[in-house]
């Protein structure tokens, strides 16, 4: 079996966080991988019809949607929430990572978009991640999905410190 195809969406506020999912991609001693759908280049266009049509082929080829969630992404309607809609309607496997590091949707920071529709939510690190993209089952809709507290103890990721 190849490597899962997926396709990254975040607000542009977020780009540092998508940089450093492409630095766990290269790191060697790193077991996190995956065929990245993304645009190579940025594009440098005025035309909101170019980029969607441009964004819309790419997720078109990936079979999973990864939407780094982030401060701000809930309100991010022009590209992100319809990167999502896109990807729902291509049938995509849909992964909220929590850029807060929470494990499980959070309702204060998610996109309505892709709440209730079988999303599997996890924290921003490499292990779970990757484990996420391992698992090729999508949800069921009305659902949203998250790994228990064994899962991320058992790939060595320490609780989350209580504030």
């Amino acid at each position: 079996m190849g490597l899962p195809r997926a396709f990254v969406g975040f607000s542009s506020t977020d780009m540092h966080c998508y940089r450093l999912m492409q630095a766990w991609k290269a790191h060697e001693h790193m077991e996190f991988n995956f065929t990245d759908c993304q645009l190579e280049q940025q594009i440098y266009s005025e035309s909101e019809a170019y980029i969607k049509r441009t964004c819309g082929e790419r997720i078109g080829m990936a079979g999973t949607y990864i939407m780094l969630i982030g401060e701000d992404t809930k309100w991010k309607y022009r590209y992100v929430r319809w990167e999502a809609e896109v990807a729902l309607e291509k049938d995509c496997r849909i992964i909220g990572v929590n850029l807060d590091h929470s494990r499980q949707m959070v309702a204060k920071t998610c996109p309505p978009v892709i709440r209730d529709v079988g999303a599997l939510f996890v924290s921003f690190s490499p292990r779970i991640v990757a484990r996420a993209l391992e698992y090729t089952k999508k949800g069921d809709p009305g659902k949203n999905y998250y790994y228990p507290d064994g899962v991320y103890a058992e790939l060595g990721i320490e609780p989350r410190p209580t504030p």
